[in-house]
């Protein structure tokens, strides 16, 4: 107690005297009085080059600390994957890093760069295959012969594969445990039905890969040409040159096997996808496609998002369905920018079962309330400030400029796009979002995903207008 009061009392006496000095300079009594200087933001480049056998790198020198960031992209991601081995790029992201490389054998591999201090990981996309180095920078030789013996010469251990298998396969038997993760694979299976993006693995898919089917990916993709690396942290632009070169110079460039990617097919009709879970709350998914990064509103269409739903507590949808009516803990929406085919619009939200079907009107009447009439002066100011702040925060280290770059060079974004950002943020108009959202969202399009106990819904879920679909069902090979 008698410590309690002494900090109480030393915070009062702390609030005192600095009211009395801003007393003695005019006080301030609201925060929106306060006065700030222009934030002045001068956009970080990475210096980029291209070896001779093709790899493209982007790199930014930063002395502060002893370590150098290092990833490499490799064009190669699950949409190249056969549909009866979906599944398949997860499986060699795993057993990449955990199978040995070169000389290593899996446990060689690990106690050494346990040794080094060093961490190195895989993961996969859609489009690419992603790996990820950090060590000292006095490390930096060896930990790039490691990356090298991964890139070129994996082991594909036969046990790890079968371990990864294992994991894999217990990852989709227990996946339904998740109303979330029901909702979104039920979403994206019916939006992008027919098409490699709706497709998910399953027990057959899985098992059904070998290590050949590994090896051939990996000889399909992994080629100098079609790598990026970027690159940042205690090291200069020429010793990393000598590196590279020392290191991958030998590696001779190939014809590349493009991936070939379909066409998604028309978009079919909005319809509410209803999956039965006995939980005490719903779980809500709103979606259809939205964009590409091409989209010529694309920054209208991010700015009209934010005052939607993707503002967080500025946003319409957590101010009408949390704040206002205490319906829901979390509301927000977004868009997928697709990097080479439309990604989603997704508005998710979870309410109790009892208040199901009024939240999602609720949330169809903020999408026609962006579609009828312009947002105010207010809400455009604050969204363009917010995304244009939130971008300049976002370089605060120097990997993440050089990563940035990296993946823009690799999804064809044009040259300035960082650099004009700020710019294209700036301009939108008002009439500019209302265009966004009559082009982009209507509700009678957006397919509804809800998982929970109908029995308990405030209306039959047919009160939203739309056909019923059941959602997914039970794994046969959880029974």
């Amino acid at each position: 107690m008698i410590q309690r009061r002494f900090f109480l009392g030393l915070a009062v006496a702390t609030l005192l005297c600095l009211s009395g000095c801003l007393a003695g300079k005019g006080s301030v009594r609201h925060p929106d009085d306060l006065v700030f200087q222009p934030l002045q933001f001068s956009f970080p480049k990475a210096e980029h080059f291209e070896t001779t056998n093709g790899i493209r790198v982007f790199f930014r020198e930063d002395r502060e600390l002893p370590l150098v960031t290092v990833n490499a992209m490799v064009g190669g991601g699950s949409l190249a994957e056969p549909d009866a081995k979906v599944g398949l790029v997860d499986l060699f992201a795993a057993v990449m890093r955990s199978g040995g490389a070169g000389s290593y054998s899996p446990d060689a591999l690990d106690d050494t760069l346990e040794m080094m201090g060093a961490d190195l990981g895989v993961s996969t996309d859609t489009y690419a295959t992603t790996l990820g180095l950090s060590c000292l920078s006095a490390d930096l030789e060896k930990g790039l012969s490691i990356l090298n013996d991964l890139l070129r010469r994996p082991r594909f251990a036969e046990d790890r594969l079968e371990l990864a298998r294992s994991k894999e396969i217990e990852s989709i038997r227990r996946r339904n445990d998740l109303p979330e993760s029901i909702a979104h694979r039920s979403l994206g299976r019916w939006l992008y039905q027919g098409h490699p993006l709706g497709r998910e693995s399953t027990v057959a898919s899985v098992s059904a890969v070998t290590r050949d089917d590994l090896v051939a990916f990996h000889q399909r993709h992994f080629l100098p040409n079609n790598l990026w690396l970027a690159v940042s942290g205690d090291v200069s632009l020429e010793e990393l040159k000598k590196l590279l070169g020392g290191v991958f110079g030998d590696w001779s460039r190939a014809q590349i096997a493009q991936t070939v990617i379909p066409p998604l097919p028309p978009e079919p009709a909005a319809v509410t996808l209803l999956s039965q879970k006995e939980v005490p709350q719903t779980t809500i998914l709103m979606g259809c496609r939205g964009i590409e990064k091409t989209a010529p509103d694309l920054a209208a269409v991010q700015v009209m998002n934010f005052i939607l739903g993707g503002g967080g507590f500025n946003s319409r949808l957590m101010r009408d369905i949390r704040s206002n009516r205490g319906l829901a803990y979390s509301v927000y929406s977004y868009f997928q920018i697709g990097r080479r085919l439309p990604g989603l619009f997704l508005l998710s939200t979870e309410t109790k079962s009892e208040s199901t079907v009024e939240v999602v009107k609720l949330a169809r009447e903020n999408i026609n309330r962006m579609r009828t009439a312009e947002v105010s002066e207010e809400e455009l100011r604050t969204a363009k400030e917010s995304l244009i702040n939130s971008f300049v925060f976002a370089f605060d280290d120097s990997h993440a400029v050089v990563a940035r770059e990296m993946r823009l060079d690799f999804y064809d974004y044009p040259e300035d796009y960082l650099e004009t950002y700020r710019n294209r943020i700036a301009a939108v108009t008002a009439a500019d979002v209302l265009a966004a959202a009559k082009d982009h969202l209507d509700p009678a399009d957006l397919t509804i995903a809800l998982v929970g106990n109908e029995s308990r819904f405030d209306s039959p879920p047919a009160a939203l207008g739309l056909e019923i679909k059941p959602g997914l069902e039970e794994e046969k090979e959880r029974r």
